[in-house]
């Protein structure tokens, strides 16, 4: 399996738990938990920012001295349907008691102080799509870089359906070389509709140092430390992913792969 590929370690609980240590790289963590009604799950931030997805259920969420109420709405995440999300600063602490099943996702990366404790959405997100034909897919942006609202992290949504490919035409923003392109590490949390189907992605770089294509299956989290990172749903299979980036800029610029160039 390539070690790009996390399987969850779990199914109650935190069932992922990515780190810039253990993903070799400086920047984006990644955490999951999945709880049932009455589970709790927290933690300090420390010297990270955090993002609290509701990707599914509701949570009762406490965090920076504050009681933010019962967050989330949606009950399956395929509803696409804005989500409910909390900005945690760095130095600070969270906690969840699920009011219902839940899936809550930490999306963290380094913090500066720089952005006070907030909701994010459900007001303000809106699904838009993205692309055209076999490459239409919609988008819920979360905490995007003309989003004034975290230090390091964007954070977005992306539904694709059956039969189409996105995060395509190919692309790669791994050199920290603004305006031209960005450095920004990278996860996926994959979700497929029926959750026992598929679907593919490959991460590959010009000179083929890294070239891994693996089927990703529901639940699964892919990271993504350089090179181009297409997705394709077969048909009958709906497909999900959440995204996390950051890097040394809060600034998304990519290049195509050479063989797409036409494609932009």
């Amino acid at each position: 399996m390539s070690h790009l590929l996390r399987k969850a370690f779990g199914t109650r609980g935190e069932v992922h738990r990515i780190t810039p240590a253990d993903a070799g790289w400086r920047y984006v963590g990644f955490g999951l938990h999945r709880l049932r009604a009455g589970d709790r799950a927290g933690d300090a931030t420390g010297d990270r920012e955090v993002i609290l997805v509701m990707v599914e259920g509701r949570a009762r969420i406490r965090a920076a001295g504050q009681d933010w109420g019962v967050l989330g709405e949606r009950m399956n995440v395929f509803e696409k349907t804005p989500p409910h999300c909390l900005y945690v600063p760095n130095s600070q602490d969270w906690q969840a008691e699920a009011e219902t099943d839940c899936v809550i996702a930490v999306c963290h990366a380094p913090g500066r102080g720089g952005h006070p404790a907030r909701r994010i959405g459900p007001e303000g997100i809106t699904l838009t799509q993205r692309g055209e034909g076999t490459n239409a897919r919609f988008i819920n942006n979360i905490a995007m870089e003309d989003q004034d609202v975290a230090d390091s992290l964007l954070v977005t949504e992306v539904f694709t359906p059956a039969g189409h490919w996105s995060s395509y035409p190919s692309h790669r923003h791994d050199e920290d070389d603004f305006p031209r392109i960005t450095y920004l590490e990278e996860t996926y949390y994959h979700r497929i509709n029926p959750g026992n189907g598929w679907a593919v992605q490959r991460v590959y770089t010009d000179d083929g140092s890294l070239d891994e294509v693996m089927a990703v299956r529901d639940g699964d989290v892919v990271c993504v430390p350089r090179g181009h990172h297409p997705c394709g749903a077969p048909h009958g299979f709906e497909l999900y992913y959440l995204n996390v980036m950051a890097g040394p800029r809060r600034n998304w610029r990519f290049v195509p792969a050479p063989e797409v160039e036409h494609l932009f």
